[in-house]
């Protein structure tokens, strides 16, 4: 094959070439996955737990905030999950993505106002399918009147955030 300058697709050849690709992919409706090497989440000071040790899949299993155990954990973003089961840290592992809290655990408000505030996992909501948690009841009540508006300010601020 021959590989000069001269036979390689030109740059904008490769982009017009990659939404093809993008196209397709998404007409056969298959899965892209990105993931990035640097992924904030917010951790506990003692013992690296993702969401204070909560179980992430509890609060779409059972519909409230459950502690997870040292039994049962996974390896996920750099930091540990506990989950209450088996059952649950598998089902956390096969899709991290589904259970895992928006924002990395930090509070969904304070992410809104480009600022990085802990999470409490007893203040949470699932919205459009994903949990969000925040910092404190107080915070919940400002942010539950434009919870839309507030996710999607927080959503443009995240991938700028730097931790």
């Amino acid at each position: 094959m021959n590989s000069s300058p001269s036979s390689l697709p030109s740059p904008r050849s490769r982009d017009v070439l990659g939404r093809i690709t993008l196209q397709m992919a998404s007409s056969l409706d298959l899965q892209i996955v990105l993931t990035t090497t640097t992924q904030k989440v917010n951790k506990t000071t003692f013992g690296n737990l993702a969401l204070r040790g909560y179980n992430p899949v509890a609060y779409f299993a059972e519909s409230r905030p459950v502690e997870g155990s040292k039994q049962f954990t996974h390896h996920y973003a750099d930091v540990t999950w506990r989950f209450t089961n088996a059952a649950n840290r598998d089902l956390f592992a096969q899709d991290p993505e589904r259970y895992a809290p928006q924002f990395g655990g930090y509070c969904a408000w304070g992410i809104s106002q480009a600022k990085f505030f802990d999470g409490d996992p007893q203040i949470w909501k699932i919205v459009g399918g994903k949990l969000y948690v925040n910092y404190n009841k107080e915070i919940e009540k400002t942010w539950e009147p434009d919870i839309p508006g507030f996710i999607e300010k927080a959503d443009t601020n995240w991938p700028t955030l730097e931790k």
